[in-house]
């Protein structure tokens, strides 16, 4: 098969995906008042957390998945182009100051690197080469999990890096938008949120990239739960780095504690800043050393160390 009747192939199979249509409840939007249209996209939006639902089971089962490789001591990568890799970037992001995980644990491997950050750079999507040697570069091996991300589950860029971080035996995820996707088919795990047609025909920020998002939340939050960094709803682990968290520290320990704002932050500062920390020094009445003591044999698990108070 010649190029050009590859990529004229490549083309009608893009044109028949549910997330390249043309719905047209949408036909006549550019006529819409401004609020007639904003409630027109609400609408369409309205739909998305019903799609995430219907794959809660195939979300859930990624999730233990990848959970498992983290507590063995692996990484989490996500990989992306355009929409789908700013989305990656924005959750691996959050991780360090929210769960306080070393930046190497979870990152987002974007199309066209750094630069495609901040806007799109033409081209780097469809480098197939260019994805598998971002797994090459990134040392991905049998102990990490890759989560390839595409609305349109075709993405190259991130079906060759599917396939080389299957290949050097990673756990692979792909989530897409598009039922009986490609990456789907790449992949171990597959999700598929089937959000159909977008408001604006192909522009998949809007309701895919909603999405993603919502699946990229449940990802990284439900892992570090089950890594035990959060204890209760508390995000125990979080980085305190400014004046507006190290209020919202005290509140938790003064929430898991019942102690008075004096005490719960006079701890807060002794441990150094480290909630989990303070919150064993309060309860068992111990010092920073042994607190932390504590926590290490629990491995970090705030419910752990404070269950072992009689060892």
């Amino acid at each position: 098969m010649s190029e050009s009747t590859e990529r004229l192939r490549a083309r009608a199979q893009l044109a028949m995906l549910a997330t390249e249509q043309a719905d047209p409840r949408y036909a006549r939007i550019e006529h819409l008042s401004t609020l007639d249209l904003a409630r027109t996209m609400n609408e369409a939006d309205a739909s998305v957390p019903a799609a995430v639902a219907a794959v809660l089971p195939e979300v859930a089962a990624a999730i233990d998945a990848v959970a498992a490789r983290l507590a063995r001591g692996g990484r989490l990568r996500y990989v992306g182009a355009g929409t789908a890799g700013r989305m990656a970037v924005m959750d691996a992001a959050e991780c360090p100051p929210t769960f306080s995980t070393d930046p190497e644990l979870v990152k987002a491997v974007l199309a066209g690197g750094r630069a495609a950050e901040g806007g799109a750079v033409e081209g780097t999507e469809d480098d197939a080469d260019a994805g598998a040697a971002a797994m090459a570069a990134e040392d991905i091996g049998p102990d990490d999990a890759v989560v390839g991300i595409a609305a349109s589950g075709r993405t190259p860029f991130v079906l060759a890096a599917i396939h080389e971080a299957r290949r050097r035996g990673a756990l692979t995820v792909g989530l897409s938008c598009n039922t009986g996707a490609a990456l789907s088919e790449a992949a171990e795990f597959a999700i598929e949120v089937a959000v159909g047609p977008e408001v604006v025909a192909g522009s998949t920020r809007l309701k895919s990239g909603t999405a993603q998002k919502f699946v990229l939340n449940m990802i990284s939050t439900i892992s570090m739960v089950r890594l035990g960094k959060v204890y209760g709803n508390y995000m125990v682990d979080m980085r305190v780095a400014n004046s507006k968290l190290a209020a919202r520290a005290v509140r938790m320990i003064r929430d898991i504690t019942g102690a008075g704002p004096e005490d719960a932050e006079a701890a807060l500062i002794a441990s150094g800043n480290r909630i989990k920390t303070a919150v064993v020094m309060l309860e068992l009445g111990v010092g920073v050393k042994d607190a932390e003591a504590r926590l290490r044999r629990a491995e970090g698990r705030l419910a752990g160390a404070l269950i072992g108070a009689a060892d």
